[in-house]
């Protein structure tokens, strides 16, 4: 009985901790107090963030084939799911030269090296 009791009281702890944490205001400042919601990303001059980018439009040039160059990533958000998800706005050169921005959907697992590219579209 004495067991079950410390069990439950371990169990309450745990859950109010959770709960502050995901309450917290570095919680609601990164994305809006959602679990799991998207947030901008602190820093898109990051090197990791303009490296996703570039990997981005490389992959999208291996099933496009359309010779696009990535030039930075201006904006994006992140999720955070069993890894990343990166939500990006790269601007791309294209072979006559012009910028456009693209709109790119990137899953990350580090510890599992996986990327995958979820989608890659124009802007509107």
């Amino acid at each position: 009985m004495r067991t079950c009791s410390l069990l439950l009281v371990a169990v309450a702890v745990a859950a109010a901790v959770l709960a502050a944490a995901a309450t917290s205001p570095a919680a609601t400042a990164k994305n809006d107090g959602l679990i799991g919601g998207w947030g901008a990303i602190p820093d898109v001059e990051d090197a990791h963030v303009q490296e996703i980018g570039a990997w981005a439009v490389a992959e999208h040039v291996k099933r496009a084939n359309d010779g696009l160059r990535f030039g930075r990533v201006a904006s994006g958000e992140e999720q955070v799911v069993s890894g990343m998800n990166y939500r990006l706005d790269i601007v791309a050169v294209n072979l006559a030269g012009q910028n456009a921005t693209y709109n790119a959907v990137v899953y990350e697992q580090i510890w599992t090296n996986t990327r995958k590219l979820r989608s890659f579209d124009r802007a509107k």
